[in-house]
């Protein structure tokens, strides 16, 4: 009798570098590799419960119809004590939109998420109850949005500690473990397109201009998008006046998510020589910032491309055993 090993995703964090994941989790469908267990940190989380929730289409198809700046626009301006952004609400949106799951118990696959104790500077595991309450927290980049309360703790992003959460993945009962770091500096060896979209009706995706792009969304991007037209405009407006500079700055927002990038990226390095994975898959981001909402077409690319080049090695390690 031949035994399945059992197989964890780790799906890292990155900001917009996470659409990534859509096209690792891709390739692994093609090549019929079935997970089992998956661990997420911030946007890794994000698309690991979508896809458990089996609503990755759903994703993928708003990603490449939605103007991807817009996708970041979605966050109100606040200026608060502690965030540039409002994100409880918006994050329900984001995810709902896509999915009727509201709790852990509610997902296909398993899944646990990280995320950082502000006071503590401890990884905090979650795994039950709400899972957008535990996105929220996830997902909390730090400057950007307010931490969140949970379990008398303020919790912030988890790629603060645990950028590429392999360790969580061996803990949850996975043989083998294939993880995906975001943070990487290898740059691609082909140009990323500036916009893209999806052909209507077709299925494919098209090169269109600024011009073309509203006649392709459909109903629900269409609304949202009318509502949160202007919310980009007025982050820039009210990040200028707020600095009372005429001199133009690095962007705030590009300036904090580059900083926080750097800071994971080392501590990725760090932990990854700790805890190895079976399988890293590294994909080629090294070009595009943290904030390159609209590269969507080209990320999901370099997901894809990045897991097809690991493929044979994950087919070697998933060889079945005789337990005879």
């Amino acid at each position: 009798m031949k035994s399945r090993k059992s197989v964890g995703l780790v799906l890292g964090s990155g900001a917009s570098h996470g659409w990534a994941h859509i096209g690792v989790i891709r390739a692994l469908e093609e090549a019929n590799i079935i997970i089992d267990y998956i661990a997420g940190s911030s946007v890794g989380a994000y698309v690991g419960a979508i896809y458990s929730s089996g609503s990755l289409g759903s994703l993928e198809t708003f990603l490449l119809e939605m103007d991807g700046k817009k996708i970041f626009s979605y966050f109100d301006v606040v200026f608060p004590k502690s965030g540039l952004l409002n994100g409880s609400k918006r994050v329900k949106e984001l995810f709902s939109m896509h999915t009727d799951a509201e709790n852990f118990s509610d997902l296909i696959i398993p899944v646990m998420m990280v995320a950082t104790d502000l006071e503590r500077g401890k990884k905090v595991i979650l795994k039950s109850g709400s899972i957008l309450k535990a996105l929220q927290a996830t997902m909390s980049y730090p400057g950007l949005f307010a931490p969140v309360r949970m379990g008398g703790r303020w919790l912030v992003d988890g790629g603060v500690v645990d950028p590429v959460p392999v360790g969580l993945a061996r803990a949850m009962g996975a043989e083998v473990v294939i993880a995906v770091d975001l943070n990487s500096k290898i740059v691609s060896r082909s140009k990323a397109p500036d916009i893209v979209r999806l052909k209507e009706g077709s299925g494919q995706i098209a090169q269109q201009t600024p011009a073309e792009e509203g006649g392709n969304r459909n109903e629900l991007v269409r609304k949202m998008a009318a509502f949160y037209e202007n919310i980009e405009n007025s982050l820039r407006q009210k990040t200028n006046d707020f600095l009372h500079s005429d001199v133009t700055p690095p962007d705030i927002i590009e300036t904090v998510m580059t900083s926080v990038g750097i800071m994971q990226e080392r501590i990725t390095r760090i932990n990854l020589a700790v805890e190895q994975p079976d399988i890293l898959i590294q994909p080629r981001l090294g070009a595009l910032k943290m904030m390159n909402f609209d590269k969507i077409e080209h990320t999901i690319e370099e997901g894809y491309l990045g897991a097809s080049e690991k493929m044979e090695d994950i087919k070697i390690l998933l060889e079945t055993v005789d337990t005879k």
